[in-house]
């Protein structure tokens, strides 16, 4: 079923609300929150990683406050254990049987705050649930709720005694972005409002649950011309040949590249896909999943300059709106 245009402007408007809602609190990083917003109704995740203080907590308490749902924050450390995220079953002497506890994975939006200090045997508790949606303790399946989405985040400094995430886990967060610093207005107007030290605190739900899930279902149905998606595969095919890629973009990137730029499409109002929405999700979605030649990283290549070189190699098509 075609998205019609009442629909698409539909969308648009109710993107914007959910964007400025958030700006309330995260100021000047409109863009950011875009990304982090199309990775939440293409049903995808978020990694965060910057340097502290940039703000990355506040972002994922603001967009879990915009829901009218359920959030969880779990602050990974060396010693947090699988059955710390996933939950526990015990047994329950008054009843006289077992009983699954639910853990705190088990929210719409769950904020996984410097996942790189957990051990790996933890980090891996998320595979299976970031995935599949589904939890399993001791052989029995536990869905989580929906919408759900984690959003982790990661210090790129203080690295010792973090465990670098594995690339099957990488490959699993749909977007992988940065805040920065704010610009000087966005500065300026953080520190007269210095007194407020949980501005995430002040967001109120705007939107439900369920709505969410009817934004992701007509996201899904956005056209994409066979052009279009050629187009992608070229791009994804050039960071695998790129003579400077150990290793380049999975299909499941490919496959999260093609929702996420469906969603980035219906949020400006349009109900298909053009060759400039791969091209602006291009380094978000894809730069994550490479593995840099070790000399070539020596040399300062970074997964950035594979998929700049990718998009430069591979010419998009001449594209007639459907």
């Amino acid at each position: 079923m075609a998205v019609t245009q009442e629909q698409a402007e539909w969308f648009r408007d109710a993107f914007g609300r959910l964007v400025e809602n958030i700006d309330r609190a995260i100021l000047g990083k409109r863009d950011i929150i875009a990304l982090v917003l199309t990775a939440m109704l293409s049903e995808g995740h978020v990694l965060l990683e910057d340097v502290p203080g940039t703000g990355k907590t506040v972002l994922a308490k603001a967009l879990a406050n915009t829901l009218d749902g359920t959030n969880s924050r779990i602050q990974f450390t060396p010693d947090l254990l699988p059955s710390d995220v996933t939950g526990v079953t015990i047994f329950d002497q008054t009843k006289g049987r077992f009983e699954f506890h639910r853990g705190p994975i088990f929210a719409s939006v769950v904020l996984a705050d410097e996942i790189n200090r957990a051990s790996p045997k933890t980090q891996s508790a998320l595979l299976e649930v970031m995935e599949e949606g589904r939890v399993t303790v001791d052989g029995v399946g536990y869905e989580v709720e929906r919408p759900f989405m984690v959003i982790a985040t990661q210090n790129p400094v203080e690295q010792a005694g973090t465990y670098a995430l594995p690339e099957a886990q990488l490959d699993r967060f749909l977007i992988k972005t940065s805040l920065g610093y704010p610009d000087h207005a966005a500065a300026v107007a953080v520190l007269l409002d210095s007194a407020n030290r949980a501005r995430a605190d002040g967001i109120t739900p705007i939107i439900a649950a369920s709505s969410i899930s009817a934004m992701s279902a007509l996201a899904a149905e956005v056209y994409v011309d066979e052009s279009v998606v050629s187009y992608l595969n070229e791009v994804v095919t050039a960071t695998r040949e790129h003579p400077d890629s150990a290793l380049g973009v999975s299909m499941r990137g490919a496959l999260a590249l093609a929702r996420a730029a469906k969603t980035w499409a219906i949020a400006q109002g349009r109900g298909y896909v053009t060759p400039d929405d791969i091209r602006e999700l291009a380094v978000p979605v894809l730069s994550h999943r490479i593995i840099v030649d070790p000399e070539a990283e020596f040399t300062g290549v970074t997964a950035t300059d594979i998929v700049a070189r990718a998009l430069a190699d591979v010419a998009p098509p001449a594209y007639r709106a459907a």
